[in-house]
């Protein structure tokens, strides 16, 4: 049976040789979130720039009936090769050992007086002063090394291996510059570690490819790193529900890390009920008492020492962001978060009526920025509490602002310095219920404390705009939107964020009513 190895299916391999099997076998089980879609769109982009790096160039990219004709493709690379062509794009090759079949694709293959030199493009980011020896580029070192080891099988010199990410310290002034918008670092000893091990793994790559037959699960770290396994779930199907990697995972070294889960599942420590003769801390030992117990933890003096931390007027502020992979506007960074819309439910004092505020920017292309740190300005007072739900991303966003805008700093730093966060209650363990299901975002946390409640249903909304995600890739389209569509997304975009806080909202209010 003839196997054909690329440099995807190599470096699926190498991080977990079932998922390589699945990926052949059972495609449709595979779970590719919308996140993970929007990275491979910027990874399109990022490339397409990359390959001006050095000037002219030829890219060998062909398709037959919508699919990449790898045959057209290694036959033109050749031809360009021959004709002295110095920058070749997507220059393709394929070396055949009896059934066995190796193929990749160079990002950028550029000539140099010794022979070749191989560029990996990746749409991640790195700073002008990383160290190439830093262990997180070993993922990379790994597909460039099953690069270098396909073109010296094919007969080609390589001179020179080289990984080129975006410039996280690079800020657009005026046009783009790529030489500043791109890092090129030097990865030889790193990928010369791993070229020793590709031969013995391309061979047992290739066994896995002819296999029949499913093999066991085998859980370890390599499903989540470097990258989260997109098999997780079909893997995962046969253990309890909930299971130890549903436990709270928690921050920092104390937190019950995957690792901690992983010796766990090792040991045949799995269920909820077997993990409850352990202590885990604190919060996770509340987390599976009440699963099994079918109770909830309400801690009122818990609650009620973050209630008194609330003054008026009180503001529920929430930012929707989009992130920009190459920098648009001056003054920002490849990214960069750049905040559109912002949602602001207010009560002026105790008791008083609930009101709403919302600012949406322009969808016509420009940077809605300034424009939006404006409008906050106006719509918070000084010294007014502002309530936000996980508070390191606002913070965040308002930090950026003030760092652009310094007339407006002041202002913008004293909405920073009075924010609280609506995310500590659930996070330190003063409310638990089992629906949670470990979990305390917002997301989790509200369809549990109102389960029948439509009003805070998020699946009501518009199906354009139910998620943070959506909202992200939505608000940059919408410029290109004939007129009603465009109506439409920015009218979706403001109910969801508009339910955000009103989520926020309700939540404070149930903790009120808990302690009362």
């Amino acid at each position: 049976m003839k196997t054909s190895l690329s440099k995807s299916r190599y470096t699926r391999y190498c991080q977990c040789p079932k998922a390589l099997w699945l990926s052949i076998n059972k495609p449709e089980e595979a779970v590719i979130d919308a996140g993970m879609e929007a990275r491979f769109a910027e990874g399109n982009v990022v490339g397409d720039l990359a390959m001006q790096l050095f000037g002219d160039f030829v890219e060998v990219t062909t398709k037959k009936d919508e699919r990449l004709d790898l045959n057209a493709m290694i036959a033109k690379t050749r031809e360009e090769m021959a004709r002295g062509t110095k920058v070749i794009c997507e220059a393709s090759f394929s070396h055949v050992d009896g059934d066995e079949s190796n193929y990749c694709a160079v990002d950028i293959l550029k000539k140099t007086p010794n022979g070749w030199a191989i560029y990996e493009v990746k749409s991640s980011s790195s700073s002008i002063d990383t160290d190439a020896t830093d262990e997180d580029f070993g993922k990379y070192a790994i597909d460039i090394a099953y690069q270098k080891w396909v073109l010296e099988q094919c007969g080609v010199q390589i001179d020179g291996t080289y990984l080129v990410t975006l410039n996280k310290d690079y800020v657009r002034q005026g046009a783009l510059d790529l030489q500043q918008l791109f890092n090129i670092i030097d990865l030889k000893e790193l990928v010369a570690n791993e070229y020793l091990k590709v031969p013995a793994q391309a061979r047992q790559a290739h066994r896995v490819l002819a296999m029949t037959t499913e093999q066991p699960s085998v859980l370890d770290e390599y499903c989540h790193k470097p990258y989260a396994c997109t098999f997780w779930q079909y893997c995962t199907r046969e253990l309890p529900v909930p299971s130890v990697f549903n436990v709270y995972g928690g921050k920092g070294r104390g937190g019950f890390t995957f690792a901690k889960k992983l010796q766990c599942y090792n040991q045949g420590i799995v269920s909820f009920e077997q993990l409850q003769s352990l202590s885990l801390g604190n919060i996770q030992d509340m987390q599976i008492n009440c699963t099994l117990n079918g109770t909830n933890h309400i801690d009122k003096k818990g609650i009620q020492d973050f209630l008194d931390t609330v003054t008026y007027p009180l503001y529920f502020l929430d930012f929707e962001t989009m992130q920009q992979v190459v920098p648009q506007y001056d003054g920002t960074r490849p990214y960069q978060q750049l905040t559109f819309q912002y949602s602001l439910h207010y009560i002026e004092h105790k008791g008083g009526e609930l009101k709403h505020k919302a600012y949406l920017a322009p969808s016509d292309g420009s940077n809605p920025l300034r424009a939006l740190a404006e409008a906050l300005c106006n719509d918070i007072p000084m010294n007014a509490c502002t309530m936000v739900y996980n508070d390191m991303f606002e913070k965040g966003r308002i930090k950026e602002m003030a760092d652009t805008y310094p007339d407006l700093a002041f202002h913008l730093m004293n909405i920073r310095e009075h924010i609280i966060d609506l995310l500590v209650p659930f996070r330190k363990g003063y409310c638990y219920t089992p629906a949670m299901g470990g979990s305390f975002s917002i997301k989790s946390v509200l369809p549990a404390l109102f389960p029948d409640n439509e009003e805070l249903n998020y699946h009501n909304l518009n199906p354009l705009v139910q998620n943070g995600g959506h909202a992200m890739t939505i608000f940059p389209k919408i410029k290109d939107m004939p007129a009603a569509e465009a109506h439409e997304a920015r009218e979706a975009l403001l109910a969801y964020c508009h339910l955000d806080t009103l989520a926020m909202v309700r939540v404070w209010e149930k903790l009120e009513e808990m302690v009362k």
